[in-house]
């Protein structure tokens, strides 16, 4: 609320408290650093990588 010129409080239009809150809002991403790292892309496998080691899993020995 806002004193008028009679000094009674006011609301503002909807339409300026809408403006004001982007603005603010855009001060604010404005003022919060931001960190942007690069990011590679995911290593592409090839179909030779998958006939390299068919038999991936788990060999069990009895020592006993």
């Amino acid at each position: 609320m806002v004193p008028g010129l009679d000094g009674a409080l006011t609301v503002l239009p909807p339409f300026i408290i809408e403006q004001i809150r982007k603005r603010e809002e855009g001060e604010r991403r404005r003022e919060q650093p931001s960190l942007e790292l690069p990011v590679a892309p995911p290593p592409q496998r090839s179909e030779d990588a998958e006939d390299d080691e068919p038999n991936r899993g788990v060999l069990i020995i009895d020592l006993g």
